[in-house]
């Protein structure tokens, strides 16, 4: 019976080749975007979750409170909390810290340098997360100073083998050795933590400028927890919230845990909760663009399946009379319906193996389709089912329902209520493709209005080296050296990337300050020129100068600082900064964005510490980038020749803040552009058969005297109708959810009315288009030939 229902399936889709063309190219489409879309989510779902003990691993986070200010969440906590928690705590099995930051170090074997990114760790590291070694015990790679775990990349790079690299002495930075304890696996692509070596952190500790993390008044070290099975995490909330105020209690810390399952894509907090933004919503937004696609092009069959139904309602009726019932009927035309969706998928899967190296180079990704994957093989069959049978289900329950002495009368009529359904599914269609143009435009906007905003500071033509080895010593003969290069205008340095501050504090006090007001200031130690260097301009007051002896013990405040802080006439003010440094304010400076555009100006503190700045500025003319960038290159190397030439620009670093806007403006765009397509195909189809049913009454209106341009009109107003009313319905729900995704920026573009203009003249423009080629066409035919059509 199956065999039967096939035959007559296939022979069905041969004899109307261009509508089966239609909705097999418009599943294709509407599929291979579904697939790209969930293999990129399951991707994203798939993050840290790789580790065999995940249900009971959890990262330490804090929350800091500031009367009258919203609560800072972050995950640096205090050194010492770790041993607290494992001392403290029986629920803690294990209690791991890493450093925050991947740290890029120099490593040397006989006459192979480089540089390799990695972090320190506590001895467990390898005992509660999954990160497999090759080489080595998990419990002992990590137990002897100045040991090494090094991934099998950096171990083949260096040597034979992973095998041939046990044993042997790394030199570090060109000033410590480390003997190599252990080979690991390469981190997964899946993984928020990235590393190609891990040092033990007690090393990092007992070095000189590490005492701070024995300090439970500093946090600048991330904490993760092996918890015993079964704990109840509510519970151990409240056990953990009080910690380190009973360590310290000037603090102002809360505490508590969050799965490391949910810390890549529930990473956002706002006063210590989590908020449903971040990556789960890029996920769930393309996820739900997914599912609107494969509607879309679903649509189309339905569509044209139930505008076709009076070509086969003789057919029906035929099959009833001679015993058909109508469970066989609907089993008929949904095996039609689920064989168009796997023809879909096999053009869909091959579409989208085309399509993915270019895919994976947009998002970053290393996606790939494995067939022999039997989690991905039932994904991609449960696609091609429920789009058969979503795409089918109407038509055949509508189709089956007709009455067969009706039909093979030849009096059969499609109801009203069909005629309703079939235009409501066209205005359903058209919203969602209006709805993403909108989107689209939206997302355009806001990252045009990011990349073209003033920040407060010149990226453009500013390049910043690393003062690694012997350059923190020799800066200050570099910056001459520099400065006399014709095309450098000119030199400085800080402690951070000015457009990524990330050190803070409360620490702060002020004459006239609230005794119970408490506000987060950033902070950056710079050199002298740093705000000729970056372009910052002044508000009022002066910069630091080597004039003026005393500026070690100055500060630099920005307007939003001056604001918060009440200060009517900031300079000459005196300032008191963690306690010790004591100075007056000598300038205001214009805001600049020192945080993402997500995130409101932040209050800024500028310190003079030459003698603490790990990065060095250049300012570079105007056309003068490639002789510049060789001359520095000459510098670096002849006052730090130990190690590599490396160079950055501050204008790449700011695009990489805001890829993910990038990509998701660009994936928006090509989702659009097949939403509309989709429609259009289905907007084609009706066209086709309305144009064909309509052939003797177009000849007739020819007959007597009715012009080309009365019978496109006729032909169309229909559907341009629906294309209107979906637009009605498509331009409120945009503004309300292209408003609330722009909410998440403290900075964003306005929500203006040629938006929804564009997005309205657009679709009607695209459904013109695609009328006229049909009504045209059928308009200009002769009328003999139209009225001789049976």
């Amino acid at each position: 019976m199956f065999k039967n229902y096939l035959k007559m399936a296939y022979r069905n889709l041969m004899r109307h080749k261009v509508f089966s063309l239609i909705n097999v190219s418009g599943l294709a489409l509407g599929m291979t975007c579904s697939i790209l879309i969930l293999l990129w989510v399951k991707d994203e779902m798939s993050t840290n979750r790789f580790h065999a003990d995940i249900d009971n691993l959890y990262r330490v986070m804090e929350v800091q409170s500031y009367p009258g200010a919203d609560d800072l969440t972050t995950d640096a906590n205090p050194g010492p909390l770790a041993e607290a928690l494992e001392q403290e705590l029986p629920e803690v099995k294990h209690a791991v810290r890493s450093t925050t930051w991947e740290w890029k170090q120099l490593f040397a074997y006989n006459d192979k340098v480089l540089k390799v990114s990695g972090r320190y760790t506590d001895p467990e590291f390898f005992e509660i997360f999954s990160f497999p070694l090759l080489q080595g015990n998990a419990a002992q790679v990590l137990k002897q100073p100045n040991s090494v775990v090094i991934s099998e990349t950096v171990a083949n790079q260096f040597f034979d083998s992973p095998e041939a690299a046990m044993g042997k002495m790394f030199k570090i930075d060109n000033s410590k050795s480390y003997k190599v304890t252990g080979v690991m696996q390469d981190v997964p692509k899946n993984s928020t933590l990235r590393f190609d070596y891990v040092m033990p952190l007690e090393d990092w500790i007992n070095s000189p400028g590490g005492s701070w993390l024995k300090d439970w008044g500093n946090n600048g070290i991330r904490t993760y927890l092996q918890l015993q099975p079964g704990t109840d995490i509510a519970a151990f909330n409240e056990k953990i919230k009080p910690i380190v105020k009973k360590h310290n209690e000037k603090s102002n810390i809360d505490l508590f845990v969050q799965p490391i399952s949910d810390m890549y894509l529930y990473g956002e907090f706002r006063n210590g909760s989590q908020v449903g933004s971040g990556n789960i919503e890029d996920v769930r937004l393309f996820s739900v663009v997914a599912v609107f696609i494969l509607i879309i092009a679903c649509i189309n069959f339905m569509n044209l399946a139930t505008a076709r139904s009076a070509k086969r309602a003789k057919e029906v009726g035929v099959r009833k009379a001679i015993g058909a019932n109508k469970s066989a009927l609907i089993y008929q035309f949904m095996t039609e319906s689920v064989l168009v969706a796997f023809l879909a998928l096999f053009v869909s899967v091959n579409l989208a193996g085309i399509l993915l190296p270019h895919f994976n180079e947009l998002t970053g990704k290393f996606i790939s389709i494995d067939l022999s994957d039997p989690m991905l093989l039932l994904l991609l069959l449960g696609v091609a089912v429920l789009t058969g049978l979503l795409s089918g289900s109407y038509p055949a329950f509508f189709l089956s329902s007709f009455d067969p002495a009706v039909v093979l009368k030849g009096t059969a009529k499609l109801s009203k209520r069909v005629s309703v359904f079939r235009k409501g599914l066209v205005v359903f269609q058209f919203m969602l493709s209006a709805l993403l143009i909108i989107s689209t435009l939206v997302v355009y906007l806001q990252l045009h209005y990011i990349r073209t905003k003033n920040i407060g500071l010149d990226r453009e033509n500013l390049m910043y080296v690393p003062l690694e080895g012997e350059l923190q010593s020799r800066y200050e003969v570099v910056k001459r050296e520099l400065e006399a290069i014709p095309g450098i205008m000119s030199v400085s340095s800080a402690n951070q990337n000015p457009m990524m501050v990330g050190n803070s504090t409360g620490s702060v006090e002020w004459k006239g300050k609230d005794p119970n007001a408490s506000i987060l200031f950033s902070v950056m130690t710079v050199d002298y020129d740093f705000l000729e260097t970056m372009g910052i301009t002044l508000k009022e007051g002066r910069d630091f100068s080597k004039q003026f002896g005393t500026d070690t013990a100055a500060f630099l405040v920005n307007n939003e600082a001056a604001r918060l802080m009440q200060l009517q006439q900031p300079v000459g003010e005196s300032l008191e900064l963690w306690e010790s440094v004591k100075g007056p304010v000598i300038g205001v400076m214009n805001d600049f964005h020192s945080t993402s555009m997500h995130i409101a100006m932040q209050p800024l503190i500028l310190v003079l510490r030459p003698e603490e700045e790990n990065t060095m500025f250049a300012r570079i003319a105007p056309g003068s980038t490639t002789a510049a960038v060789a001359a520095v290159e000459q510098v670096v190397k002849r006052h730090n020749p130990a190690f590599p030439f490396e160079y950055h620009f501050l204008d790449e670093d700011f695009e990489k803040m805001y890829k993910s806007e990038a990509v998701m403006g660009q994936l928006t765009t090509y989702f659009a552009g097949v939403a509309i397509f989709i429609s259009c195909l289905g907007l084609f189809g009706l066209a086709l058969f309305t144009a064909e049913q309509r052939t003797k009454e177009i000849g007739i209106r020819k007959v007597l005297g009715a012009s080309i341009t009365s019978i496109v009109y006729m032909l169309s107003k229909d559907f341009l109708r629906l294309v209107l009313i979906a637009n009605l319905i498509a331009l409120p729900l945009s503004w309300y959810l292209m408003d609330s995704w722009l909410s998440d920026y403290a900075f964003r573009t306005e929500l203006s009315w040629w938006i929804f203009a564009a997005a309205f003249l657009s679709t009607i423009v695209i459904a013109m288009l695609t009328l006229s080629f049909h009504a045209v066409k059928t308009a200009i035919n002769n009328p003999v030939t139209s009225l001789r059509t049976e």
